[in-house]
């Protein structure tokens, strides 16, 4: 009942409004799928060759910059799984565990998603292929600003990217939004492990391809 068109005209350009859902807290112990996409779909992360990932100069900076995020965040017990920097975008599972600031909270609260245009991961296939379903669900939270969720890690991680990526290319810049997905079950966290890992070897048919090479 979420599903609604997520791309809204505003002064002739198009906007993404805020993905999160409104009834989680995004600070909650849970896995999360997010996805973050460079400004206009530009490729500074580096090319697919032969179904692997070439990291350009910046490409390096983002795997750098993810592995520091959950170095920097001991306090919030955080899990680094599958997680591969693309052309132009950028896929991880994040796992926010039981902490002080959550008290274990949210593996069990209602398991809702916000998830990119036409992605339904709880019916991937096991070689990574996605089945179109749906459009992304736009929400505000109502659970205001936080600093220890999944929101601040995305900021500081885009931070550290631009600050040092504006020092190789000075035209870098991120897309506004991120999308996230709450993992719901073990199939769905399996379906898109296994969609990340064969991102490369997908790139052909990825949505993002042959958008904006430069």
């Amino acid at each position: 009942m979420y599903i609604q068109n997520a791309m809204k005209k505003y002064k002739n350009k198009y906007r993404i409004p805020s993905a999160r859902h409104p009834d989680w807290d995004y600070g909650a112990n849970a896995d999360y799928f997010v996805t973050i996409c460079t400004h206009n779909h530009q490729h500074f992360f580096g090319k697919i060759s032969n179904g692997i990932m070439i990291l350009s100069n910046i490409g390096e900076i983002v795997r750098f910059e993810w592995v520091k995020s959950f170095e920097m965040r001991p306090d919030m017990n955080l899990t680094m799984f599958e997680y591969v920097v693309m052309p132009n975008h950028f896929h991880a599972i994040i796992g926010i565990g039981k902490n002080k600031y959550n008290d274990g909270m949210g593996r069990d609260a209602m398991p809702c998603v916000s998830i990119p245009a036409n992605m339904d991961f709880d019916n991937v296939k096991g070689d990574g292929n996605v089945n179109g379903k749906g459009d992304a669900m736009p929400c505000v939270s109502t659970f205001g600003p936080q600093s220890k969720n999944l929101a601040s890690i995305i900021r500081g991680f885009k931070t550290g990217v631009t600050q040092n990526a504006q020092q190789k290319n000075a035209n870098f810049k991120w897309q506004g939004r991120f999308y996230d997905h709450i993992i719901k079950n073990e199939k769905s966290f399996q379906n898109i492990s296994n969609y990340i890992i064969n991102n490369p070897r997908k790139w052909a048919d990825d949505k993002f391809h042959g958008i904006n090479n430069i």
